[in-house]
């Protein structure tokens, strides 16, 4: 499935394009969902957690570390897609320990 990520592709139709898409979008399903997880360990172990233990420190240094990785996405894109990505994960723990 991560070859999805790696693997140049140069599809030359739309359905191959939205295939290759598709592939994509499977895998980074998988990564978000482990993210997911692994963020919720992390809430379990801070001292505060949920939305009021973020660290907006560390977020903007993790939206600049993958603006290096993705520049032509750069900070300005990432920065909503990564809020959404913390955003969700917080959420999920908050329902898996039972809070409103």
């Amino acid at each position: 499935m991560l070859a999805a990520l790696v693997r140049h592709e140069a599809p030359e139709t739309v359905g191959r394009a939205r295939d290759a898409i598709d592939r994509v979008d499977a895998a980074l399903a998988t990564l978000l969902e482990r993210r997911a997880a692994l963020a919720g360990t992390v809430q379990r172990l801070k001292p505060v957690g949920g939305f009021a233990g973020r660290d907006m420190d560390r977020e903007r240094r993790l939206v600049a570390a993958m603006a290096h990785r993705a520049p032509r996405l750069g900070e300005v894109r990432l920065a909503p897609v990564m809020n959404a990505v913390i955003e969700a994960g917080l959420h999920l723990a908050e329902e898996e320990r039972g809070c409103p």
